[in-house]
Order: C-alpha cells, then sequence, then structure tokens
C-alpha cells in the first residue's frame, strides 16, 4: 500500500474516532493496529500509530488539545470525508474498500450505539466506494452481531456442532465437537469471507489466536484450527457458497489408475483420486517426476494401463462421445496462430467450438471472455511469438486459457501456468484459474515451485515423487504439516509463518528429496526416504482412508459442438488466408520470389546472335531456351516446396489441442493444400508472364503456366508431406536439398539418360529412376509441346513426322539388307561371321516393323535361322526389301509434297515469304528442335543387345510400349491402342502422383514411419 492512501485512510479513521476527555479510546485504536499489521512492520505500525494520533489533534482540536473538553465529535465536515474517500476509491480495490468500510463500521459501533448522523456517515462513505445498499446493510447488522432478516441469508453460513442449521435459510457447515460457533459473511461482488467467533475454545486462524466476538477476514488458503476440531480450510468455506450456485456437478474420479510407456519402467504407479467441481487442484513435484504425464492420464490423452477414470459415472475411453466437449486441456505450449490478432484467435476458435452458435453470439462471448480474461484492451494486437512479441507472457497464457473456457468445459486441465510467467503475471493466471473454479469448474493444473499466494489458491494438491509416485494428496497446508511431521520436524505443527502468514511449498520438495550427507559433512546422491517408502506411507496414511468410488450425475450441458466437415474446411481455409495477409514479410517474399526469378533466368538466357554487329533478339536463334524450360521447372519446385514446407509442423501444437477436440484432419489439410494451391498459381502466373515476355514466347502462356502450376501443387503435396511427418523445422530444410538434387540429376537434361550408371540405364524407355522424376515429365511437356504445337511448328508436324519415321524406316531396311547381304556371303563363303545372330537382328525387326504396320509381313521370316536359311529364302527377302524401300520412298515424297503444300498455303495466307519468316522467328526455336531431334547424333540408330535403337528425331518415334513408357521426348504416350498426347499425358501424370501424396498425406504415412523407426530403436536401447 503507497504512503498516500495509508494516509488518507488514517484521516478517516481518526475523523470518526470515538474521543473522550481520556483521550482515543483503547478498542479503536487496537482496531487501528491490528489494520496496519496487515500491511506493515512493526517499526512502521509505531510511526503511523503516532501519524494516527497526530491526526486525531487536528480532527479533534478541542478534545485533543492542551485545553480538553467532553463528547463524542460530530460528523460536520462531510466534504472533507468524501474527498478523503475518493482518494481511496480512486486507489483501492472494491475487495480492500470493503474491508475498509468494515472497519469504519467497526469504529462507529465501538460503543455499540449508532446514531442517524453515523449512520448518514456510513452512507456517504458506502456510496463513495460504490458499495450498493444491501451491501452496507449487510456489513452493518453483521457488526451489529445481528443474523436478523434483513441480512441476505444466501450470504452467510454458521459454523457449529449442530446438524443442521438453526436459523432457516442460511447454510450451515457442521463441525464435530466444536463450542460455541462462527458466522461468515460472503461479500459476493468481491468473493470476500469475514466472520466472527462466539464461543469458548481456543482457536486459531493461520497460527493466530481468534478473539472471540471479533470480527475476522479470512484469506484464501486460510484454516481455522483447534484443538478438538478438524480444520475449517477457506475452500471448504467458499464451496459452500459457490456448489449452492451449480445446477449440475461434475464428479470426477480416478479409481485405482496406473500408467507405464512402453518398453520402459517410467509412468504412473497406482492411485485414486476423487473430486468434484468447484475445486482448485495442484499437481506439484521436481523436474521429470511426472507430473505432465498425470495430466495427460486424467484428461483422457492417455490410457491408463489398469483401472479407469470416470466423470459422473461415465468411463471417459469407453464412452467418449458422452463427454465429448466436457474436458479442456491446456498445454505448456503455445496454441496461438501468430499472425492473428489476440480476437482472431479466439474468434476462430469459437467457430470450430461453437456451430450452434449464430455469429452474434459467438461475438458476445468472445467479446465477453476477452473482458473477463482482461484481454479487451489488446484484442487488436498480433499475438507474435516468444522472440518477437506484441503481447505479454501473462497475456499470451490467458489467452490460451481463453481458448478453452470460450465453450464452457467442465473439467479443465491446465499444464504448467505459470511456466516463464513473472510472479505478478502468475498471480494474475492463477486467479483466473480460481475464477474459474469458483465458478463450478473443477481445475487441475500442474505445477512446479509454486510461492506462497499461489500455493494458497490451491483447494487440494497432488505431490509426485519420482518415478511417478504420488506421495500426497490433500489440503496444501496440511501437506506441509504431513511432511514435517513424518521428517520429526521440531515446529512439525507450524504450516504457516506465525509472523507473516505465509506457506513455504518450496520445503515439501526439500522434505522429500532430502540428501544422506556423508563423513565430511558433504551431500551424497543417497536420498535419506526413496520415493518407494514415501508411497508407502501415503497409501497407509492417506489412500487407505480416502474411499473412493465412481458417482453418477447428470452431466452439466456442453455447449461444445463441432461443425461439419465442410463448415471446418470453410473456417480453416479463412484462418490460413487471415493469418497470411497479415504477415507482410511472407506475402513480400512469397510473391515477388517468382517474377523476381523469372527476371533474372529470363534476363541471362535472353541469348542475341552478334549484339556487335547490332543484331536483335530472334527467339529462333535463342540457344538458351531449353534452359529456361529446365530452369523454370525447378524454380516451381523449389517454390512449392518452400512455400509449403513449414505449414503443417508450425501448426503441430494447434492440431494437438485440435485432436483433442476432434476437429477433422482432412478438413484442415483440404484448406492448407487450397490455400497453397492459389499461392502457387500465383507464383507460377507471375513466373510465366515476366519470363515468356523477356524471352517472348509467344502463343505458350496458359500451357507453360499450367504445367508450372501442375509442378508446384505437387511440390505443395511433397512439402506437406514432409512438414506432417518429420519432427523439426531444421531437419525438414536439410531434406529439401535431397529432393531437389536427384530431380536435377535424373531429369535427363544435367545429364543424358544413356549416359548414367549402366545399372540405370534402359536403351529403349526413360529409366524407371527418370520416370519418378517430376522435373522429367515436367520439362519433357514443355520442351514437346513448344516443339510441336507452337504457331509455326503445329502446321508441319504430321507431315515431319510421316517424313522422318519413313525416312527412318527406310534406313532400318537398308541396314537389314546390307546385314542381309553380309550374312548370305558369309553362309556361302563359310566364314566364320556370326550368321545366326545377325539373322536373329534381321528377323527381329522386321518382325516388329510388320507388326506396327510399316511393312507389309512375309513368311520367310520364318526361315531366318542358320538351319533353313538358304539362297532361295535370300533372294525372296531381297525382292521383299526393295519392294517395301519403294513403299517408303513413296511415303517420304508424299510427306515432302504435303510439307510444299503447307508452305505453300501459308506464304499465300500470311501475305509472303517475309511474314513467314518472321512467323517463324517467333515461333520456332532452332536449339530445341536440335535437341528433339538430337541432330549431333551421328547415327540415325546403333545397335544394342542386337536390336536397332533409333538415336535421331526422337521426337517423331511413337513409343514402342503401351503402358504408358516411352523414350525422353515422344510425341505421344501409349495406353493399350489410345495414343495420348505427351502434354496431356504427363500433366494428368503429375496430378495423378500428386493424388498419390495426397493419400499418404491423409493418412500421415511418412509420420508413422517416422514414429514407428525411432520405437525400433528405443527398443534396442
Amino acid at each position: 500500500m503507497n504512503e498516500f492512501i495509508l494516509n488518507a485512510l488514517l484521516q478517516l479513521f481518526a475523523i470518526i474516532a470515538n474521543v473522550s476527555e481520556d483521550g482515543i479510546s483503547f478498542k479503536a485504536r487496537n482496531i487501528v493496529k491490528s489494520y496496519l499489521s496487515k500491511h506493515l512492520s512493526s517499526n512502521l505500525i509505531r510511526k503511523y500509530l503516532r501519524l494516527f494520533d497526530d491526526y486525531l489533534k487536528i480532527h479533534h482540536p478541542d478534545i485533543m488539545g492542551e485545553e480538553g473538553g467532553g463528547g463524542r465529535t460530530t460528523i460536520s465536515d462531510s466534504l472533507k470525508v468524501t474527498e478523503i474517500g475518493k482518494a481511496i476509491n480512486r486507489n483501492l480495490l472494491q475487495r480492500e474498500k470493503f474491508i475498509v468500510f468494515l472497519r469504519l463500521v467497526e469504529f462507529i459501533n465501538e460503543d455499540e450505539v449508532m446514531t442517524k448522523k453515523e449512520l448518514d456517515f456510513i452512507r456517504t462513505v458506502a456510496n463513495t466506494f460504490n458499495l450498493s445498499s444491501t451491501e452496507q446493510n449487510n456489513i452493518k447488522e453483521f457488526v451489529l452481531d445481528s443474523l436478523s432478516r434483513e441480512i441476505e441469508t444466501d450470504k452467510l453460513l454458521i459454523v457449529d456442532a449442530d446438524t443442521k442449521s438453526a436459523i432457516q435459510e442460511v447454510r450451515h457447515m457442521h463441525v464435530l465437537d466444536m463450542e460455541g460457533r462462527i458466522v461468515i459473511l460472503r461479500h459476493a461482488s468481491t468473493n470476500t469471507f469475514v466472520f466472527r467467533y462466539r464461543g469458548d475454545s481456543t482457536l486459531y486462524l493461520n497460527g493466530y489466536n481468534i478473539i472471540p466476538g471479533r470480527i475476522e477476514l479470512m484469506e484464501q488458503g486460510a484454516m481455522i484450527t483447534g484443538h478438538k476440531i478438524n480444520p475449517i480450510y477457506y475452500s471448504d468455506v467458499a464451496n459452500r457458497f459457490h456448489h449452492a450456485e451449480v445446477t449440475s456437478k461434475v464428479f470426477f474420479v480416478a479409481e485405482e489408475v496406473e500408467f507405464q510407456f512402453k518398453n520402459s519402467s517410467k509412468g504412473i504407479k497406482r492411485f485414486s483420486f476423487e473430486k468434484e467441481s468447484g475445486h482448485l487442484i495442484g499437481i506439484m513435484g521436481g523436474s521429470g517426476v511426472g507430473k505432465s504425464t498425470l495430466l495427460n492420464l486424467l484428461s483422457g490423452k492417455l490410457k491408463p494401463g489398469d483401472g479407469r477414470i470416470t466423470i459422473n459415472g461415465i468411463d471417459i475411453h469407453k464412452e467418449p462421445d458422452k463427454i465429448q466437449g466436457l474436458i479442456g486441456f491446456v498445454p505448456q505450449d503455445d496454441l496461438l496462430v501468430e499472425e492473428l490478432s489476440v480476437f482472431e484467435n479466439l474468434y476462430f476458435n469459437a467457430k470450430l467450438c461453437l456451430d450452434h452458435f449464430s455469429e452474434h453470439e459467438i461475438l458476445r462471448r468472445v467479446n465477453q471472455i476477452l473482458i473477463d480474461l482482461e484481454l479487451d484492451d489488446a484484442k487488436h494486437l498480433k499475438v507474435g511469438n516468444p522472440l518477437k512479441k506484441f503481447i505479454s507472457g501473462g497475456q499470451r497464457k490467458r489467452l490460451n486459457i481463453a481458448l478453452e473456457l470460450i465453450r464452457e468445459p467442465g473439467v479443465l486441465f491446465v499444464d504448467e501456468p505459470t511456466s516463464g510467467l513473472s510472479s505478478v503475471d502468475s498471480e494474475k493466471v492463477m486467479h483466473l484459474l480460481k475464477e474459474q473454479a469458483l465458478k463450478g469448474r473443477l481445475v487441475i493444473a500442474n505445477i512446479h515451485q509454486p510461492f506462497s499466494d499461489i500455493y494458497k489458491l490451491f483447494d487440494q494438491i497432488m505431490i509426485l515423487d519420482k518415478g511417478g509416485y504420488v506421495i500426497y494428496k490433500g489440503n496444501p497446508i496440511d501437506a506441509i504439516v504431513y511432511f514435517k511431521t513424518l521428517s520429526n520436524y521440531v515446529n512439525a505443527e507450524e504450516g504457516h509463518c506465525i509472523s507473516c502468514g505465509n506457506v513455504m511449498p518450496e520445503e515439501i520438495l526439500q522434505i522429500v528429496e532430502a540428501r544422506e550427507v556423508d563423513e565430511y559433512g558433504k551431500l551424497t546422491k543417497e536420498r535419506r526416504v526413496e520415493p518407494e517408502e514415501w508411497y508407502t506411507v501415503y497409501k497407509e496414511k492417506i489412500e487407505s482412508r480416502q474411499e473412493v468410488r465412481p458417482r453418477e450425475g447428470k452431466l452439466p450441458d456442453i455447449d461444445f459442438r463441432v461443425p461439419r466437415a465442410f463448415t471446418q474446411f470453410r473456417i480453416f481455409v479463412l484462418r490460413n488466408v487471415m493469418s497470411k495477409l497479415a504477415n507482410r514479410q511472407y506475402l513480400l517474399v512469397n510473391f515477388l520470389e517468382a517474377p523476381l526469378l523469372a527476371l533474372i533466368i529470363g534476363y541471362f538466357t535472353k541469348f542475341i546472335s552478334d549484339p556487335s554487329s547490332g543484331a536483335t533478339y530472334v527467339f529462333k536463334e535463342n540457344v538458351n531456351l531449353p534452359a529456361y524450360l529446365f530452369m523454370s521447372v525447378v524454380v516451381a519446385l523449389f517454390m512449392g516446396l518452400m512455400v509449403s514446407a513449414e505449414e503443417i509442423i508450425r501448426d503441430r501444437k494447434i492440431l494437438e489441442r485440435e485432436s483433442f477436440l476432434r476437429l477433422s484432419w482432412l478438413s484442415y489439410i483440404n484448406s492448407k493444400i487450397l490455400v497453397l494451391f492459389c499461392i502457387s498459381a500465383i507464383q507460377t502466373l507471375s513466373f510465366v508472364i515476366v519470363g515468356n515476355l523477356i524471352l517472348e514466347i509467344k502463343g505458350m502462356f496458359l500451357s507453360y503456366w499450367l504445367i508450372l502450376f501442375t509442378t508446384s501443387c505437387l511440390a505443395n503435396m511433397i512439402g506437406l508431406n514432409i512438414s506432417s511427418g518429420l519432427n523439426s523445422v531444421v531437419t525438414i530444410y536439410i531434406i529439401i536439398p535431397f529432393i531437389l538434387v536427384p530431380q536435377l540429376l535424373f531429369s535427363g537434361v544435367i545429364v543424358k539418360y544413356d549416359k548414367l550408371h549402366k545399372i540405370w540405364r534402359n536403351p529403349v524407355y526413360v529409366p524407371v529412376v527418370g520416370d519418378m522424376m517430376t522435373s522429367r515429365w515436367a520439362y519433357e511437356a514443355l520442351a514437346v509441346d513448344q516443339f510441336k504445337d507452337n504457331k509455326f511448328s503445329r502446321n508441319f508436324f504430321a507431315a515431319d513426322m510421316l517424313k522422318s519415321n519413313a525416312s527412318y524406316h527406310k534406313y532400318i531396311l537398308d541396314q537389314v539388307q546390307i546385314r542381309l547381304v553380309n550374312t548370305n556371303f558369309a553362309i556361302q563363303k563359310d566364314t566364320n561371321y556370326n550368321a545366326g545372330k545377325n539373322l536373329d537382328l534381321i528377323r527381329a525387326e522386321l518382325l516388329n516393323l510388320s507388326d506396327r504396320g510399316v511393312i507389309e509381313p512375309i513368311s520367310e521370316l520364318e526361315k531366318l535361322n542358320p538351319g533353313q536359311f538358304d539362297q532361295q529364302v535370300y533372294n525372296a527377302m531381297i525382292d521383299y526389301l526393295d519392294r517395301e524401300k519403294k513403299q517408303l520412298t513413296a511415303i517420304i515424297r508424299e510427306a515432302l509434297s504435303r510439307l510444299d503444300a503447307i508452305s505453300a498455303v501459308m506464304l499465300k495466307d500470311l501475305g509472303g515469304k517475309d511474314a513467314y519468316l518472321e512467323l517463324e522467328d517467333d515461333y520456332y526455336n532452332d536449339r530445341l528442335a536440335e535437341l528433339l531431334k538430337n541432330e549431333h547424333s551421328i547415327e540415325s540408330a546403333v545397335e544394342i543387345d542386337n536390336r536397332f535403337v533409333r538415336k535421331k528425331d526422337l521426337i517423331y518415334m511413337e513409343p514402342l510400349s503401351k503402358f504408358g513408357r516411352a523414350h525422353f521426348y515422344a510425341p505421344v504416350k501409349k495406353l493399350g491402342e489410345l495414343a495420348i498426347d505427351t502434354y496431356l499425358f504427363n500433366f494428368t501424370f503429375i496430378w495423378v502422383t500428386s493424388l498419390l501424396f495426397y493419400l499418404t498425406l491423409v493418412f500421415d504415412i511418412l509420420r508413422r514411419i517416422v514414429n514407428w523407426v525411432e520405437r525400433v530403436k528405443l527398443r534396442k536401447k
């Protein structure tokens, strides 16, 4: 209390003090002294008592002066009283004003007579203090020791040895062998209790002797003791009032519960626990004793190995649907979306929990809880993170608690509510939890080592020791006495400090974990009392005397109702979008990244053949177009991975809570996918716009964007999988290169497929490792589409393909004929020439061509073996080959005629050769054509494994496989007899791959694998 307020109080006391010729009355001075002793040290008490005497001389000069006088002073200076009262009113909490007002009424009633002027004075001060007329009357009648009907009966509690109250409608507490009675008054608006004892027994309040007839204040954690009675605890008194206000109680029972982790001795040893709503329960113990495990066990997050946990008789594991929404859990870690404001975090949480509420009802409840938790001033502040704070640690913790309180659970579990908070914030948070208990909830919180004021807030404490042993369960103050007694302390009966009333919870852990001392006076590692010994004593002295049995009853009304999956999806999408829009750095990086990369790649790949001669850029001559296409695919993969890599792991704690609430995982991931796909669409769109403008790529905008967007979407799915499956952000960013590097290596661009290690090479098709790379499918789609479907080439592609294939087939027949001649010559001359191998190759190639309809079948093919081959077969084959080559030559001439005709039509339509050449310059690219035709290859085909493999003009070659496999740059892919354009096939294949990754994400396959590997490692250890 500051000096200004204390001076004002003393003036107010002095004004109304009952003064006679002999000076201030002894009783009035004692009341002042008692009040000061609650706040000041003994030295300061003497100082302010002297100041009080000085104020008496100022306000009562006719009585306290040198001349003296007679009679009580009249209360005429109402203005002075009002001013002093206002000064107090501006600086004291309502609870403190209630206590001051109580003491003022005591002053006035010291002569047991209240005049009209004194009553007017009481009303003046009460009105200044904003005390209602009912509260004024309750205090006045209580001071007068009157239990008339003028006092509100629901604000009184009588404690005595009777089995029921002597006064109808007044609450009653039966205490065996109590002499006399205690009358307790509750000030409802501040939840403050004062009492007066009438009797002849010696009773103590926190170790202080209770003077019969004197009004005492019952603070949090206080207890009244006596030699003949059981202790009367503050929590018992509070619950007598509050339980009457709760219509439906929660009976929480843990019956012979035991838990042990797999492949470990750690867990919680067998114990029982029973408590009903309206209590704040603390779980206390040293580090690593299992406090969080016990909290998870009681909340239902862990299933007990033995025993059962019930709420109102309902087993929480066997019938979870019946109690859905009744249990709330606040973990130690933040459950907040960092980019959203305080209000938005609470609003979206309410939308996901209160589906049956209207928008107006949700807003009203959100705003109300913000006011209740003193967060309304910070409602529009961004939450931030612990490193970049916008709100204090205490506000963060209260907001985390608000996320659960918004749906009003009947049982609330809180993990380390004061962790990382200042003492002031810790006290605010714990008072908040106490308020929730007083509102009828059962609140269970674990706490490491609370200070005195927090410790006294608990109605019951459970103490854990190493190994998961429960070693105490009961009243917090009794816990200190319990362990002191077991350890043979001299002052074992002292639970409080006699002088200040504080308790020392740390004494408990010091006693529990006390260690032996060796002969040199140094502490050893040996404990004086092992956990098993404490546990044995607990079972004998505490648990054996407490009967625990399931209790049935009507469950409280539950507001919790989860929206339908689609509604959840919409809420998740909105939350995700708003969080991203609030993060300006995220927006700048992700939406400027694509156009900047396009600018860099486009600028440095814009090749001009001879800039010194003043030549301008010509698309046809740009030798870097294939590099640009490949880099575009790499950028799409990179952006897709980077934008999605942290999406799920950063929500890991939030997801734990949402899974506890049984929210839809499918709705959550679908919302993530939709938002990421939209971001990828914008990124790839901006990339294609900028890149294609720089390189003057015309007419291919949509096809480029669709492939790059599809590629980026697949990367999104991969990123979401690793974000869900891995355990740290660092690991995620370490693994990204292991995803991207193979995409570069096995794309077919950096290292040609026919140059790979021999194990991975395939002479006919793209190797399997290449088929697994999205980069291959995306780049091939872009390259093939750019080559054959641009505005210029698409006119000629069919005729070019006909000409190229006919020329190649004629080349194969020429090679077959050469082999046939050589084989015939070798047989006639009987040389060592490998006739059988050659005949096998000839037969295989001709059979392949005939099966594909290129040439007519011939019966002599069956005779192409060393045993049947003769001159007649040879002559027939030569005639056959000459005939087929003539047919192919005719096809070539026809194709050339078509090409000439097409050129003529285009020249006419375009208006001349210049326009024709300009169209070619704008759409056709020499380097891409050279690459896809493999014009650098010396031979059109090579012999591999006794068959010819085509090396040139692969862009015109249809694949041999009918199952979708093909060579690189194939114009089409085949499924059975159906030929599908490469662009469409590759586009579809990437989306099918994305679907597979979607399924692995839905079932969280990677995370399951990671967890399985960790369990295997743990077993080995």
